[in-house]
């Protein structure tokens, strides 16, 4: 049995969105059966968890003998279990896997820095001079991405691991209408999220955190 490991509760705006859910959504797209085990914030800091993982962060998986965390090792290795999230021919492969790094490379950490100030630094005054560079960058990436998408369903061919990680990457941005000045892209964004699995995973995440939030 594969165990995820998450937080037992999270912050109502974060809920939904941790990162577990992108292992969730592979594991759901694959039809792997797995448990959670899951962390208050305080246990995540112990020794014992930071011999796991040392940064403190979820999701990791345990599989078997095997441990691994960062969300897109993990899908890679789900992968070598289910071609749909990597396939098994090689040029297929090798696209996905660029397509995988790009998502949490070259795109990732700029939908994220604009995400960090206005919901972690809103009204400090440093903030109005960084957000409109900031924005700029996250656009282009949008721009970029908008392009590639042109002709094209997914990222790589035929939807995959890649997919999972720049969908959750694009969701950063929810109610900021940023993505939605781009009809490729947007359009991505949506056809992902009708996925079956992606829906199941995202029910499951939000059941866990609306139980977890109402027996506190």
């Amino acid at each position: 049995m594969l165990t995820l490991t998450t937080f037992r509760s999270v912050p109502s705006f974060a809920a939904g969105y941790v990162r577990d859910l992108r292992v969730r959504w592979a594991l759901e797209e694959a039809g792997l059966p797995y448990q959670l085990r899951l962390l208050a914030f305080e246990e995540a800091a112990l020794p014992a968890y930071r011999k796991e993982q040392p940064f403190s962060q979820v999701p990791m998986l345990q599989d078997g003998e095997l441990t691994l965390f960062e969300s897109g090792a993990i899908l890679l290795h789900l992968g070598e279990r289910c071609p749909l999230l990597l396939p098994q021919d090689a040029h297929a492969r090798a696209q996905v896997t660029v397509w995988m790094f790009a998502a949490l490379s070259s795109v990732e950490p700029y939908l994220a820095e604009l995400v960090t100030l206005d919901l972690f630094h809103a009204g400090e005054d440093w903030v109005a001079g960084a957000r409109p560079s900031a924005e700029a960058m996250a656009l282009k990436r949008l721009r970029d991405l908008d392009e590639w998408l042109a002709g094209r369903d997914w990222l790589a061919g035929e939807f995959s691991a890649a997919d999972i990680l720049m969908c959750t990457v694009l969701r950063l941005l929810d109610g900021m209408d940023l993505v939605e000045r781009f009809g490729r892209l947007s359009a991505y964004r949506d056809r992902c999220m009708e996925r079956p699995a992606f829906r199941k995973a995202l029910a499951d995440q939000l059941a866990l955190y609306a139980q977890t939030s109402q027996a506190a």
